[in-house]
């Protein structure tokens, strides 16, 4: 992204992006360039659909996978399954990768507010995306540049707002690479100390049952920013030429309490993405409360390692291997 920006005559980026690592290496290109730039997110597919109940992709497939393998489902009814799940453009619908960078970018300001949660296939994406083009023109005679916008205020939004949603544990990886890459300091201890008493305000797979098309009928991620207000940095300025505070001073509503909850009455009441330190992880460990179960919170078991990725795929499937579920799998490289 970085080449393609300054290798020609640009006064302003639209960043498109969609699954995964595609928003935080356009946005890390687009910082080390530092020109006025806009996010506009690709957007969720809408909910799978399957024998009656809805299925997430991720979450599902795991799922899914298993129960070929002890024979609950046939192969046939496997490939069935993954067409009800991806029956639509747009990235994963549950809060994986996708979706959690998605929220980053609309916590962070740098999209129009409400961009994250809308499917790929409403045609709200499309009026999404003439605003932004509309903006973008604004924001290069306003010279409102990137670095304007990702301060260390607006990273710290970042981090609460991804405990709220039970967001990604690549998270960590993403936003501090782009930290990095615009100059604000970030370490591994920022995110415990910031986001760890955060709690779980939506209902999502993995960490609950609805999907990203729910999320967007419900409200969207400005009623996670409202019900956060009290811990954010609301007045931080954002793509718009406005701040957080601004942006959903009439677009907070919830629609559906069951898929965003309020924060006095969380799902969980501490969720953020923790960080541990002991003799297998001298420099960190991560984990997400929100998707763990109570039993994982505290756990002894007994350790199977495995030397490398390869040394995993070849042996986890034999039938031979001595583990069961309370062991612990170590994966040292």
């Amino acid at each position: 992204a970085e080449e393609s920006i300054r290798g020609n005559p640009l006064d302003g980026v639209v960043l498109l992006t969609g699954c995964d690592k595609t928003t935080p290496s356009t946005l890390m290109g687009a910082a080390s360039v530092n020109l006025p730039t806009i996010v506009v997110p690709g957007g969720p597919m809408l909910n799978g659909k399957f024998q009656g109940q809805d299925i997430g992709s991720g979450t599902h497939v795991w799922k899914f996978d298993e129960d070929v393998k002890t024979g609950k489902m046939t192969a046939d009814e496997h490939l069935f399954a993954e067409g009800c799940m991806s029956r639509s453009a747009g990235h994963c619908m549950t809060m994986g990768t996708a979706s959690t960078m998605a929220c980053m970018v609309e916590s962070l300001g740098m999209c129009l507010s409400g961009a994250a949660a809308i499917p790929a296939v409403d045609s709200r994406k499309k009026v999404l995306a003439q605003l932004s083009g509309r903006r973008i023109v604004q924001m290069v005679k306003d010279d409102l540049k990137i670095s304007d916008i990702l301060t260390r205020e607006a990273f710290e939004n970042a981090i609460r707002v991804n405990a709220a949603v039970g967001g990604s544990t690549n998270f960590i990886i993403h936003l501090t690479a782009i930290a990095g890459r615009i100059g604000v300091p970030l370490n591994l201890e920022d995110f415990d100390r910031i986001g760890s008493n955060i709690p779980l305000l939506l209902n999502l797979m993995p960490s609950g049952k609805y999907l990203m098309e729910d999320f967007f009928y419900a409200g969207g991620l400005p009623v996670i920013l409202n019900e956060l207000k009290d811990h954010l940095h609301m007045d931080v300025m954002t793509v718009s030429g406005k701040s957080h505070a601004e942006n959903i001073l009439k677009t907070f509503s919830c629609y559906n309490t069951d898929v965003i909850y309020s924060y006095n009455e969380p799902i969980i009441k501490e969720a953020g993405i923790a960080v541990l330190k002991g003799n297998l992880a001298a420099d960190g460990a991560v984990i997400k409360p929100s998707a763990a179960t109570p039993a994982l919170m505290q756990h002894r078991g007994r350790a199977v390692v495995f030397d490398n990725i390869e040394d995993y795929h070849e042996r986890i499937d034999q039938p031979d291997l001595d583990i069961d579920e309370t062991c612990v799998m170590v994966l040292k490289y």
